[in-house]
């Protein structure tokens, strides 16, 4: 499976294309915990791609690339923001930073997929996950 889209940088745009991308990796025998991994990290790389990235601009595009071959699932997003430090993002587990309302989306994607990387200036980031029970096609 492979997919390839370019999107407005609208939040009401996430969850039907989010959706979508779910049907097609259950279709494919992916479990729940898999699914459910794969939910929370897209959605918070696309939230931060709209908020962070392109500042709500919906003339600015956020491109999503997704693909399963041989039990790996990948997922890259990239906006068309100046980017950022990813370096420098405070963990939010430390007490200090507990009462942040934002700063938490990059941790969980890391703690729920099993390689993350960005590129550039930081407006690209791939998401990686090893699937143990889906992606056979």
């Amino acid at each position: 499976m492979e997919t390839y889209e370019k999107l407005s940088s609208r939040l009401d745009a996430i969850p039907v294309f989010v959706s979508t991308v779910l049907n097609r990796l259950k279709a494919l025998g992916l479990s729940r915990e898999e699914l459910f991994d794969t939910k929370l990290c897209l959605d918070e790389a696309l939230i931060n791609a709209v908020k962070h990235g392109n500042k709500f601009n919906p003339d600015l595009k956020i491109e999503v690339r997704i693909k399963v071959k041989d039990k790996t699932l990948s997922i890259e997003v990239k906006d068309q923001g100046k980017g950022f430090n990813f370096k420098e993002i405070p963990n939010p587990t430390r007490e200090e930073h507990l009462q942040r309302n934002s700063g938490r989306g990059i941790f969980l994607i890391k703690q729920h997929m099993d390689k993350v990387k960005h590129f550039g200036c930081g407006n690209k980031i791939r998401m990686i996950k090893f699937l143990k029970t889906g992606g056979k096609r």
